[in-house]
């Protein structure tokens, strides 16, 4: 995971019903997380003058400086006038319309987050819950995740109806929807807690780091399906899941395990729309999936290993050997 924001397109024909009947324990239900989201765009667009955007800027010094990046700034009166001309920006007030139409209720995403850091707090009990808030930044930047402040760009997650979207590849458009956003703060917050050793930097290592970082998320979100944790639509998901064992003898008969060459493991690990190696149907980021299930056979095979543990393992050749993962070709 390593400090940036991977998101994917889901569709809910696969386990779209496990929110209705997940139970979540009462040890967990009961500690006391109240989210309540501050939405700062409705204050930034009623600002019309400079002083007046200088004076916000002190009032959320934390938004300020870091996801609003002050030190790219020379001055503070600099960035209030570039903030201004956003502000002011009739294009920019087409996108806080549509984005406050599609986030007029944030009821589900407060519950959503509230659950989500019961969970963290169940497990690490120190942990701080950051305060959270909103804005629209011009798709300048999507989300932030730190100790003390989430931010989140709702102009990223309008979705395809959305008068101006980030310039991206389509395949990279269709992550931002707003399902999307609990489950990729939470695969941020567990950077956090995920420890990995990259002296090596063997494609193994990086497929742990990625699969303990979807475990995580996965126990902070017990009722969330497994697609929009992977960021898989429902049919690659599917795909994947079913092709298991072969995807598994590719990486053990091309020897990618121990790979170190960059080049090749991001065909495996980095942004693409599928794998051609192993198939035109392979979706992007397999090793990552891979490395969630090692993660996966690692904890169910060795039931004494707490998440904590998991968590601050960095021997990810360990993981591997003690996993017993062996899927079998269908």
């Amino acid at each position: 995971m390593r400090g940036y924001l991977l998101l994917f397109v889901v569709l809910f024909s696969i386990g779209c019903t496990k929110k209705e009947t997940c139970e979540i324990p009462d040890e967990v239900a009961r500690i006391p997380v109240d989210i309540t989201i501050d939405r700062l765009e409705k204050q930034f667009f009623q600002i019309k003058a400079v002083p007046e955007m200088q004076n916000f800027l002190q009032q959320e010094p934390l938004l300020r400086d870091r996801f609003l990046l002050r030190d790219r700034y020379p001055s503070q009166e600099l960035m209030a006038q570039s903030l201004l001309r956003l502000a002011t920006d009739t294009s920019i007030h087409k996108l806080a319309r549509q984005s406050d139409e599609r986030f007029k209720d944030m009821k589900d995403l407060e519950q959503d987050l509230e659950m989500g850091f019961k969970h963290v707090k169940f497990y690490y009990p120190s942990f701080h819950v950051p305060k959270v808030q909103t804005f629209i930044s011009g798709l300048s930047r999507d989300l932030l995740v730190s100790d003390s402040l989430i931010v989140m760009g709702l102009d990223f997650f309008i979705g395809k109806k959305a008068a101006f979207r980030p310039q991206a590849p389509q395949y990279i458009l269709e992550r931002y929807e707003k399902e999307k956003l609990v489950p990729s703060v939470m695969l941020l917050v567990s950077n956090k807690f995920n420890k990995t050793d990259f002296v090596n930097q063997e494609m193994l290592d990086e497929m742990i780091d990625y699969g303990k970082s979807y475990y995580f998320t996965q126990k902070m979100l017990p009722c969330t399906p497994d697609s929009l944790i992977i960021w898989y639509s429902s049919q690659e998901l599917a795909d994947v899941e079913y092709n298991e064992g072969k995807i598994w003898a590719h990486f053990i008969e091309k020897g990618l395990l121990y790979e170190t060459s960059q080049f090749i493991i991001r065909k495996y690990i980095g942004e693409r729309p599928n794998v051609p190696e192993i198939s035109p149907r392979c979706p992007g980021r397999v090793a990552t999936w891979v490395g969630w299930q090692i993660v996966r056979a690692y904890m169910e095979n060795n039931p004494d290993v707490t998440l904590q543990q998991l968590m601050e393992e960095k021997d990810a050749r360990k993981i591997l050997d003690r996993s017993k993962y062996k899927p079998q070709k269908k």
